[in-house]
């Protein structure tokens, strides 16, 4: 185990697409950890890309590691449950990618062994730290549009072939709304609170689909609706983000470019890192329309701030609780799609 001054030291299981363009170069970028090990069925291409660092087949091995201050768990979804429990009952930190689990008593077990073991356990909602997000909480917070009362926030795609990956063949917690629609709801509670009411719709679109590829949410806070919608045949794009309010409207057309950025090889505290040169537009009912910068974006604030959370510098980015929250409108917006009924 690392002392509490020197940075602490990080096991990541698994190197797919997320721990290899997100978790990885954001650790990296944290001089509070340290990349210490992989844990990969793929070690030629983990030390391809990041030599020097030690790698292990078995995520059992990574898991119990004595020189492991922190698990970082980057694997299928169906698998975060029995890895982050082992991980805890080790006497390690843990993070999880979202979503935290594939059911909501998971989650809310997971949530009980950490406490009981005094251990962090947080989960990766790392679009909390967006430029698109950040520009429009913002604004919000300022009351820029006055009351809010219509809110949509999209992530849509165009992939109209099927592929073969875990994410798009049947299994606990695969298809396109558990892939990202915890994006969507993490950022609609995180401004909204707890919403009263989740109706939802969902579709397998494209031949050959298994898995929902298109998903349409309706949350409601008292007179605010939040809707929120995933798609993989918009060749097209619509807005990131749009708001109505008593006040006015904005748009915020384009997403944040980190993920794109990262592919490209940049990384945090390179110039343009998190930049983004779409604003955000906004109207009022009584004047011409009008935009202002938005804000960058740095996806790394999540391991940064979890740093200083485990050397007691501050709070958890992410704690189990928020992260429940979320878990609890997934199933809901499951629930209501099934049924056909708004729970």
């Amino acid at each position: 185990m690392s002392s509490p001054s020197s940075p602490a030291r990080v096991a990541l299981i698994g190197y797919g697409y997320a721990a290899r363009t997100f978790h990885a170069p954001l650790i990296q970028a944290v001089p509070g950890l340290s990349l210490a090990l992989i844990a990969s069925s793929r070690p030629d291409q983990v030390r391809a890309d990041l030599p020097g660092i030690a790698v292990e087949g078995d995520p059992m091995q990574a898991v119990v590691d004595p020189g492991v201050d922190l698990v970082v768990i980057a694997t299928p979804n169906d698998t975060h449950f029995p890895l982050a429990q082992a991980t805890l009952r080790a006497g390690k930190h843990v993070v999880v990618d979202k979503p935290m689990t594939p059911s909501l008593s998971e989650a809310r077990e997971l949530s009980a062994t950490a406490q009981a073991h005094d251990r962090l356990l947080s989960v990766f909602h790392n679009r909390r730290w967006d430029s698109d997000f950040l520009s429009v909480r913002q604004a919000l917070g300022e009351g820029l549009i006055g009351e809010v009362r219509h809110f949509e926030s999209r992530i849509e795609r165009f992939r109209p072939q099927v592929r073969d990956r875990w994410r798009e063949r049947p299994g606990p917690a695969t298809g396109l709304w558990w892939d990202l629609g915890p994006h969507l709801v993490d950022q609609a509670l995180t401004l909204f609170g707890s919403p009263d009411s989740v109706q939802a719709n969902f579709a397998m679109q494209r031949s050959g689909a298994t898995t929902d590829d298109w998903a349409h949410v309706v949350l409601g806070f008292g007179p605010i609706r939040a809707i929120l919608h995933v798609g993989m045949l918009a060749a097209i794009l619509g807005p990131r983000f749009v708001v109505h309010g008593t006040g006015g409207s904005m748009i915020k057309a384009r997403p944040d470019r980190q993920e794109q950025q990262l592919l490209a090889g940049l990384r945090p505290g390179d110039s343009q890192w998190g930049t983004d040169p779409d604003p955000l537009q906004w109207q009022s009912d009584d004047g011409p329309a009008q935009t202002r910068p938005a804000l960058s974006g740095d996806q790394s604030r999540f391991y940064a701030e979890l740093a200083d959370a485990i050397a007691g510098k501050g709070p958890n980015p992410v704690p189990p609780d928020e992260a429940i929250r979320v878990m609890a409108v997934m199933q809901a917006a499951i629930d209501s799609a099934s049924s056909g009924r708004t729970p």
